[in-house]
């Protein structure tokens, strides 16, 4: 008896999020850079034929991990300042807490360590999925005013998550100070 079609796409579905999730534990024990695809095989419990079914290589897997957490903690942001009309405090809010919920997770600061910062930056800045995402924050994802803003404002959140700012009270300060006037136009 063969499985149907949706319970097919349900089990690869479960098996690529395991994958991913044994990735995400190797990053944030040796480093991003440091993980090769035999190790995450070996933590997911597969053999390396069944991660390059999901996964055609270390990039794709790194991506498909990225795109990840961007879409769960973009709903916790989302879910923090969805009662925020005023823009500009909406826009201090979801960087404040975008850095806040990546710094807060070790699967995920782990990628701005200072051995894998660049190509987390690389990844990041080329992501049409994390700057969609953030387009959506600041207003109209479509408009490319607004995604061209949203790139800048994915490269100032890479900036200060690879060199924080050791207090965030300052760090605030910098973003209502530098970042809203040029994203929300105020100032």
């Amino acid at each position: 008896m063969t499985a149907a079609p949706w319970l097919r796409a349900e089990r690869a579905s479960l098996a690529a999020e395991q994958i991913l999730d044994a990735a995400g534990a190797l990053f944030a024990e040796r480093g991003v850079a440091a993980v090769g695809m035999a190790e995450v095989a070996g933590a997911a419990g597969c053999s390396r034929a069944t991660l390059y079914r999901y996964f055609e290589n270390r990039e794709a897997l790194r991506t498909a991990f990225v795109h990840r957490e961007t879409r769960r903690i973009g709903a916790e942001v989302a879910a923090e300042i969805g009662a925020i009309a005023e823009p500009s405090r909406r826009v201090v809010q979801a960087m404040v807490s975008s850095l806040r919920l990546v710094r807060e997770d070790a699967t995920l600061s782990a990628w701005f360590a200072t051995s894998d910062a660049g190509a987390t930056a690389s990844l990041a800045q080329s992501s049409t999925v994390i700057e969609g995402l953030v387009a959506t924050f600041l207003g109209d994802g479509t408009d490319p005013g607004t995604r061209r803003r949203a790139r800048w404002v994915v490269r100032v959140l890479v900036s200060l998550l690879a060199d924080p700012e050791p207090d965030p009270h300052v760090e605030r300060a910098m973003i209502e100070e530098f970042v809203v006037p040029v994203v929300v136009g105020e100032g």
